[in-house]
């Protein structure tokens, strides 16, 4: 218990150690990944207080009030939905003890102490977030081009030129239905297994 009061007392809580893949399975974030929805961890960031969990759908954060405390936050961000941008790493100097993983999604900025050996395998989960960062904002674009198209397509029918409420209707939903899917689905993605394998490899079987 004292060295545990000591070392947060020091700071040296809060640097953070990279897990290997077959200590996933170990980890507090595990048991509140969507398993049923085959969402598995990539990467995962673990300091006395706090882990953070990459996975192929978005990033797990177990939020501790302190290294001395059993209490814990989980906050969850979504890929599909919170976008992920100013993604840097600020390399230590000659005597720093650690280097810095900085990033936001949806709004929320982190910025993440670890320890300087980790710094080739930092580099790779850099790689994989600025990946997410890129297709995101190609397809914000395509949901925006979409909604264009749809203004376009609408001005084309004339209220006076339709043929009774049945045919407005059926327009109506033909639309809607084109646009929900495509801003929904078809440039929504979810699942960002491809990116994170590209550039850290495969998951642990332990974490699917």
């Amino acid at each position: 218990m004292f060295k545990r009061i000591a070392s947060e007392a020091l700071g040296l809580s809060d640097v953070g150690v990279i897990v290997p893949a077959s200590d996933f399975d170990k980890v507090d974030a595990d048991d509140y990944l969507f398993h049923e929805d085959s969402e598995r961890i990539f990467f995962l960031i673990k300091s006395k207080k706090d882990e953070y969990c990459f996975t192929n759908l978005g990033v797990i954060h177990v939020d501790g009030d302190s290294a001395v405390s059993s209490k814990r936050t989980i906050k969850r961000y979504e890929f599909a939905t919170d976008y992920v941008d100013n993604v840097t790493i600020e390399t230590a100097g000659t005597i720093d003890m650690d280097i810095e993983l900085k990033f936001a999604i949806g709004g929320v900025g982190f910025s993440i102490d670890i320890r300087k050996s980790f710094l080739p395998q930092l580099r790779s989960i850099y790689k994989a977030l600025i990946g997410v960062s890129r297709i995101q904002g190609k397809q914000e674009t395509a949901r925006r081009n979409a909604e264009v198209c749809l203004h376009g397509v609408t001005n084309m029918f004339k209220l006076g030129a339709a043929e009774n409420e049945e045919a407005v209707i059926k327009h109506y939903q033909s639309l809607l239905s084109n646009l929900n899917n495509m801003t929904l689905n078809v440039y929504a993605k979810r699942d960002y297994s491809d990116v994170f394998q590209k550039y850290l490899g495969e998951a642990s079987p332990a974490a699917r």
